[in-house]
């Protein structure tokens, strides 16, 4: 993932550096004042202005740092304890996402420590992605190398910091696919030299370790898919059961090649298996018409994805395609036959002296936020080192890294082939290797920051998709209210939030993820779900209570959408400390007696979480139930411990039975809320690899097993939050966006609303002005009275 060089627009440089410059009579330094060059994009402008950012040398970023108590010696040439020492000084934080050159760089690493030709040709490179280093590690670089320059996040030494003059080199973890002996290998590759290859030298990488992983198959690719979908529509028995459904010309037919999931026997990881979903178009000249509008039913495929053959054929039952439906189509007004509405008016998003974001390479800085972004092919946007500027107490963690790490989409029809719809999109697919580039239609206004990521393909080359993550403020209406009925004078403050997103598609859903960041301290996880409906074709006169019919011949099955926020909580905790608990809070309802003479009395309990099966929590909406991260260290000024609470959004739980086949890969589902104690090695809910899984219970499930204490530990949050869709006839030919989601919100982290300083906007202070003017104080008390 790279930053882009902004295509468009006004830009200004920012003579501050960051939002938490540290008074010096603290004994803690400030960064150096330099001049950040800032570059934008504005929606809507010329494409064609480049703006290239400045980068500055790590000369002008690393300067001698004050001690934070006794002076330090005065060479100081020692690193950190246990920190490595690289050849030279690094240029990449050891969060900032792989480069292109770096991806490259591992790429041809692996290929190269091949051990015959016939390996090295049959790799496939899965994925690609940075070894995100200990956090310790994140605390030196943000002390020391890189924004936000800050020596405190490391733990005081006698004599004054240690400060180190190099980082450890960066690493990159590929997953590879053997298409010739169907095996999925490891590899963790150290990249020493990557400068190299952008001036045509030699790569410097070396292999770390590398491992087979038995009895598992890796996500598929799009180049897999677009290979099946060629294979099936040149297949001889499928030409002649489309002819028997009218259809002859190929060119109209779909092919989604969907997972086989794990069912039985027969789907076990020792083939690699792929059972598609067939679809027609009625106009093989229009590229944009709905061909979601007429699925094929009847035509059982089974795919051998390893060694590209169809494996099962049958044309079971001869299911009518269904009739062309006239409004199956979403594009503009003319281009559907139909007219658009005329009376929607320019909109515009104006900041007329730039926006209030500054931007140093992956560090963002907004509103006393500062956190960094990160990109990888199976999560798509991570949230990094999220901390918040509180006056005095300066910059204070609350979380180490927040994404999106799994969703799985159950459907509810018991008939082929809805039945093994129930599709892990991130484990199975990857949500970033779907990702949009927002060039082609981004739904962000304003001054917008677009950051690229780069994937390796399934050949190993290296690909970018430009603009895949869009950075903005937005408008949210009223932060804060009040208006004294004595004077009648008012204070209001209008809200506004910064805005991280990404948005993908799987076949035919699209999927938005948004972070939003508020100036009351609150953070707010989103998806956005929109798309087309997967459908199934009915036969005339026929009915399905699975399902609402939509047109005729169509019906859309019910079904349900899944998401898993992973949350690495760090509230008030530096790198290295382990000092968070989770509790539960309930609302009771006082019972009758003398402490509640009038019954009108309840109060909020909480409960700690004390250990991994405890914490194993639903959602209960009828006693406002909550869970809050505190700090067992840290108090606030009436002695309460500092806290963030998650509060739910609208949720459920899976339908299906507890015998369904689904939920043996996806028995984190069955919880709302899972805790567990930080592991380096537990990042996906259901296991790394669910692509036919046969394993019950691996991942999430299994770990909490261990039943790990919680009372005072390194705290990750597991979210699970879903949304029931019964579809609407409203919701075709494509639907309205849902929103589903949940908050983090400070509870007790400070001392009194963090809001309060949000200045008045420039038009609500002269309205006061005028209104004082014109009416004396006491004409307001004499009006009310």
């Amino acid at each position: 993932m790279a930053t882009t060089q902004e295509k468009a627009t006004p830009f200004y440089i920012n003579p501050a550096v960051t939002a938490d410059k540290i008074d010096n009579k603290n004994g803690k330094p400030s960064p150096p004042d330099k001049d950040v060059l800032q570059n934008w994009s504005l929606a809507g402008s010329d494409p064609s202005q480049d703006l290239t950012r400045k980068t500055p040398s790590m000369a002008t970023l690393i300067r001698p740092v004050e001690p934070l108590s006794d002076p330090p010696p005065t060479k100081t040439a020692a690193s950190t304890k246990g920190v490595s020492s690289m050849s030279r000084a690094q240029t990449s934080h050891p969060l900032d996402p792989l480069s292109a050159a770096e991806i490259s760089v591992a790429v041809a690493t692996v290929r190269t420590a091949g051990k015959t030709p016939e390996v090295r040709d049959g790799m496939r490179f899965i994925e690609v992605v940075l070894v995100e280093p200990d956090k310790h590690v994140v605390a030196l670089a943000d002390a020391y190398f890189f924004p936000p320059f800050q020596p405190s996040l490391l733990p005081r030494t006698k004599g004054g910091p240690v400060i180190p003059t190099k980082l450890p080199p960066r690493q990159a973890r590929l997953v590879v696919y053997n298409k010739k002996s169907n095996e999925t290998s490891v590899w963790i590759v150290e990249l020493s030299e990557v400068r190299a290859t952008t001036r045509g030298g030699h790569h410097r990488g070396k292999v770390v370790s590398s491992k087979v992983v038995p009895d598992v198959q890796p996500p598929m690719d799009a180049v897999e898919y677009a290979e099946c979908e060629a294979l099936v529509k040149d297949f001889p028995p499928f030409q002649e059961a489309m002819k028997k459904r009218g259809i002859e010309d190929m060119e109209l037919v779909m092919v989604d090649p969907w997972c086989v999931g794990y069912h039985s026997e027969a789907d076990a990881p020792s083939r690699r298996l792929a059972k598609p979903l067939i679809f027609c178009r009625t106009e093989s000249d229009c590229p944009l018409e709905n061909g979601y509008a007429r699925p094929v039913e009847g035509i059982h495929v089974l795919v051998d994805m390893q060694n590209m053959v169809v494996i099962e054929f049958e044309d079971c039952k001869l299911v009518p395609l269904p009739p062309a439906d006239p409004l199956r189509n979403y594009t503009a007004g003319e281009t559907r036959g139909s007219v658009d509405r005329s009376d929607v008016k320019p909109l515009q998003i104006i900041q007329p002296e730039g926006p209030s974001f500054r931007i140093d390479g992956y560090f963002v800085q907004w509103q006393k936020w500062s956190f960094r972004i990160g990109f990888t092919p199976r999560e798509g946007l991570v949230i990094y080192s999220v901390a918040y500027v509180d006056g005095n107490r300066g910059r204070r963690p609350v979380a180490h890294r927040l994404s999106f790490v799994e969703m799985v989409v159950p459907y509810g029809d018991p008939n082929d082939p809805h039945y093994r719809k129930n599709a892990f999109d991130a484990g199975e697919d990857g949500l970033g290797k779907n990702v949009h580039s927002l060039k082609k239609g981004c739904d962000c206004v304003g001054y917008i920051k677009y950051f690229d990521a780069h994937f390796t393909n399934f050949t190993g080359g290296v690909e970018t998709i430009e603009n895949c993550v869009c950075l903005h403020e937005e408008d949210h209406g009223i932060l804060w209210k009040h208006q004294d009925w004595r004077t009648g004078l008012a204070e209001v403050r209008r809200s506004r939030r910064l805005t991280v997103s990404f948005i993908c598609t799987v076949a035919n859903y699209e999927y938005g993820f948004f972070w939003h960041f508020y100036q009351d301290g609150k953070i707010e996880a989103e998806v956005k779900l929109t798309g087309i409906l997967s459908l199934g074709a009915l036969q005339p006169g026929e009915r399905r209570k699975y399902g609402t019919t939509i047109a005729p011949g169509l019906y859309a099955p019910v079904h349900q959408h899944f998401f898993v926020a992973r949350m690495d909580m760090a509230v008030d905790c530096k790198p290295g400390e382990s000092f968070n608990q989770v509790v539960e809070m309930n609302v009771k309802v006082e019972e009758p007696g003398k402490d509640n003479v009038h019954n009108n009395a309840f109060y909020a309990e909480e409960e700690l979480l004390r250990s991994e099966l405890q914490a194993m929590r639903d959602c209960n909406p009828l006693t406002a139930r909550h869970w809050i991260v505190r700090n067992t260290r840290n108090v606030n000024r009436t002695g309460q411990l500092t806290g963030y609470k998650l509060v739910p959004g609208s949720n459920c739980l899976p339908l299906a039975g507890s015998e369904a086949k689904f939920l043996r890969r996806a028995a984190f589902l069955k919880h709302n809320l899972w805790v567990t104690p930080y592991a380096r090695d537990e990042m996906y809910p259901g296991g790394e690899f669910p692509n036919q899984n046969p394993r019950i219970g691996e991942g999430l499930a299994t770990w909490v097993k261990q039943n790990r204490p919680l009372e005072e530990a390194d705290i990750v949050l597991w979210y699970v939050f879903g949304v029931t869709h019964i579809p609407r006839l409203e919701d075709w030919p494509v639907m309205p966006v849902d929103r589903i989601g949940f908050t983090l919100m400070p509870h007790g982290f400070f001392n009194c609303s963090p809001a309060v300083d949000v200045p008045p906007s420039a038009s609500d202070m002269d309205l006061k002005e005028n209104e004082i003017a014109a009416k004396p104080i006491q004409n307001g008390i004499i009006a009310k009275l």
